[in-house]
């Protein structure tokens, strides 16, 4: 364990010596960078979609539709931002602007690269790191999701207030789900810092072959975590109108348009760095070609996966339908937590074997990853199956209980009882009694 924290120690040391210069430089190229990929992941995943569905796509503005994205922006920039008279005024404003603050703080410990020379400093290709960069990046996650409930609360509206409490509870389900996933990367990596991950995987498997199931478990949650359909409960436009976001307009509106996907670049780089091997080539290539992990080159394998991830976001969006937020609510906490729990004290009993009997037990941990999702995919297949449970069968409703009558309620039964048919005035019965054409009048 000693060993460990020295060599975490002297990985993190080549971070905080940058100058002031250097660091506004990669802050800004980093908050240009999130601008710029989104812009092109909304192009992206228009064209995606409309192949899917046999359409052409964005293709009017500027070569293949790649302009569009910033007419849609100019448009949004320009449009009346109109305010309803019933907000709270401070916390509504304030919503979307955390919404997107948060957003855009995550790339923050994200490693890019390996160190290179910029303007002849020696840096590393990541703005900093730490011992716990992996909560970090949580808890900012975390605070992000407050930024739609509190615009939800602050519209007045009960459409928007209900897309709010939706995206609570979601946060609450689908964190925790996400956060158990991480401590399997923490048990087998022995560091919570993503650079210190990301060279665990560089000389074994990575983790989303080693560690499947909580590859398998954050490839859901981060889902979730986004509001992206399936699980995008919190503005379900068949229910909801347009969910929290339904009193918001204009430039207000675009921020939180634009907080949804740096969040989708977001939790795509932290399965990359996680699970993908971060920065570096796969093993094949990386062995016949010694530079391809060095200089500026791995830029583009974290640009390459990511893209991956994003097409993944678009795969799901134009095949499976939105969720009932009952069997939303049930994957989460039936089938997620419990074998995120299970996989958590399977990995840590065979890192403590490994640790004390020096063991290599890669190819067991492999062999009972696959058996894990196994089972939990005929679980949930079986659950499925097995259909919702039959409701139970309402009370009778007397109408007279109370002395007055009184009509019944969506899915109650009504039933005359003797006492209450003795107070029915006659005039009632005269005119529910047969018409000489044999059918009952109505009055």
């Amino acid at each position: 364990m000693n060993s460990l924290l020295a060599a975490d120690q002297a990985s993190l040391a080549v971070f905080g010596h940058d100058p002031l210069w250097l660091v506004i430089l990669k802050a800004l190229v980093l908050f240009l960078g999130l601008v710029l990929l989104t812009l092109f992941t909304t192009w992206f995943e228009r064209r995606v979609v409309a192949r899917m569905q046999q359409r052409s796509g964005p293709n009017r503005a500027g070569p293949l539709g790649l302009l569009q994205p910033i007419a849609d922006g100019l448009k949004l920039a320009l449009k009346e931002g109109v305010m309803p008279i019933h907000v709270d005024k401070v916390v509504y404003l304030l919503a979307p602007m955390l919404a997107a603050a948060c957003a855009m703080l995550v790339f923050a410990v994200i490693p890019l690269g390996p160190v290179v020379s910029i303007f002849g400093v020696q840096t590393p290709l990541q703005l900093t790191d730490f011992s716990v960069s992996v909560l970090y990046v949580l808890a900012i996650a975390s605070l992000g999701i407050y930024g739609i409930v509190l615009a939800g609360w602050s519209s007045g509206s009960t459409y928007s207030l209900l897309g709010g409490l939706r995206s609570s509870a979601q946060m609450i389900s689908y964190e925790i789900s996400m956060g158990l996933s991480f401590v399997a990367v923490f048990l087998w990596a022995g560091s919570m810092s993503t650079s210190q991950i990301v060279s665990a995987q560089g000389a074994s498997w990575w983790y989303c072959i080693l560690l499947l199931p909580s590859f398998c478990i954050y490839l859901i949650s981060m889902v979730g975590e986004t509001n992206r359909a399936p699980f995008d409960l919190p503005e379900a436009e068949g229910e909801l109108v347009a969910g929290f976001h339904t009193e918001y307009s204009g430039l207000r509106w675009a921020m939180f348009f634009l907080a949804e996907y740096v969040n989708m670049i977001n939790v795509s780089a932290v399965a990359t760095t996680l699970f993908l091997g971060g920065w570096r080539m796969p093993a094949p290539i990386s062995t016949w070609w010694p530079g391809a992990n060095e200089g500026w080159w791995p830029i583009l394998w974290f640009l390459g996966k990511i893209m991956v991830m994003l097409f993944v976001f678009v795969w799901l969006r134009g095949t499976l339908p939105r969720l009932r937020y009952d069997q939303f609510m049930k994957f989460g906490w039936r089938v997620l937590i419990p074998v995120s729990i299970g996989w958590i004290l399977v990995i840590a009993t065979l890192k403590g074997i490994q640790n004390e009997y020096g063991a290599d037990l890669k190819t067991t941990l492999l062999w009972i990853a696959l058996l894990l999702v196994v089972v939990a995919a005929f679980t949930f297949v079986l659950d499925l199956r097995r259909g919702p449970d039959e409701p139970e069968k309402p009370a009778e409703f007397d109408a007279f209980a109370g002395g007055h009558p009184v009509p019944p309620l969506p899915g109650q039964e009504f039933v005359v009882t003797r006492r209450a048919a003795a107070t029915i005035p006659a005039v009632a019965v005269e005119a529910e009694a047969p018409s000489e054409g044999g059918e009952p009048t109505h009055v």
